[in-house]
């Protein structure tokens, strides 16, 4: 089995069984949390699934970009947000329920929106996106919504065994991650470099940017739910955002390597933040 083919396996496997380890620390309180908060609730939507769809059409249309870069942004702006950022919400002063609240509430609703957004998306550009509303909502809830739903039965079913067990599997599927990052880096570092320059990185990282603005002053008047809408707004999940690009323009290569870069602007441009975030509860 080559390395390319060992990647996405692994890649899968890690970010499933995060998930899930996430779904077992989850009380049903916590998995419910936002919904019992409408107001806040609709304001994540409007940040996550209305502004930053609406941003990255301005984005592409005022800009001009690579066509990878354009349907990376596009792309990356329907997808919800990833498994792994309840773990930095957390660490920059976000309520664990709400960090929690929030990951299941944008994954649930992402069946909703990330069809909805891809159809008024490819009216407004008027490019033919060919990606189902099936598939779509397949792929949301085989990566999201199952091990998630799984996680959670299981910490109704046994709390502490789930919650003992949570921290084990999250280091393997963190292990797993790592060695996927690495391994992809290395295979992709050159399509990457080749994307740099003509303003994608400007691009990249104004999304970014503006995706924390507009999660930031959203977040309502507690500073650890804006740190938390701040951060899940200007992030996305790597995974359905390459899936939804390989389907749509499988004939665009650099897609998926425009979509890592934007993970490594994404890490850098969201540090001061972070720090700025942390200095300020301290």
């Amino acid at each position: 089995m080559s390395l390319q083919t060992l990647i996405p396996i692994v890649l899968k496997a890690s970010v499933w069984l995060n998930v899930f380890a996430i779904g077992l620390r989850a009380s049903a309180q916590d998995a419910t949390y936002l919904f019992r908060r409408p107001r806040e609730l609709v304001r994540a939507l409007l940040a996550m699934n209305v502004l930053m769809p609406l941003f990255a059409v301005l984005l592409i249309s005022m800009v001009d970009l690579s066509p990878a870069v354009r349907i990376a942004l596009v792309a990356l702006s329907v997808s919800p947000i990833p498994p792994l950022l309840p773990k930095k919400l957390v660490k920059s002063g976000g309520a664990n329920s709400y960090a929690m609240g929030l990951l299941i509430a944008v994954s649930l609703l992402a069946i909703i929106f990330v069809p909805l957004a891809m159809e008024i998306i490819e009216r407004v550009l008027r490019v033919p996106l060919q990606m189902t509303v099936a598939s779509l909502a397949t792929l949301i809830f085989m990566t999201a919504l199952l091990p998630l739903g799984l996680g959670v039965a299981g910490h109704r079913l046994a709390p502490a065994l789930a919650v003992r067990v949570a921290q084990p599997i999250s280091q393997i599927a963190g292990i797993g991650l790592l060695a996927c990052v690495v391994a992809i880096l290395f295979v992709a570092a050159p399509a990457m470099w080749m994307l740099v320059g003509n303003g994608t990185v400007i691009a990249l990282a104004a999304f970014v940017v503006v995706g924390l603005a507009i999660g930031h002053f959203l977040g309502g008047p507690a500073p650890e739910n804006r740190a938390s809408l701040a951060l899940s707004t200007a992030s996305r999940h790597p995974g359905i955002a390459i899936a939804i690009a390989k389907v749509n323009f499988p004939e665009e290569k650099l897609a998926m390597a425009a979509v890592l870069l934007y993970l490594l602007v994404s890490a850098v441009v969201s540090l001061p933040y972070l720090q700025w975030t942390k200095r300020v509860r301290e």
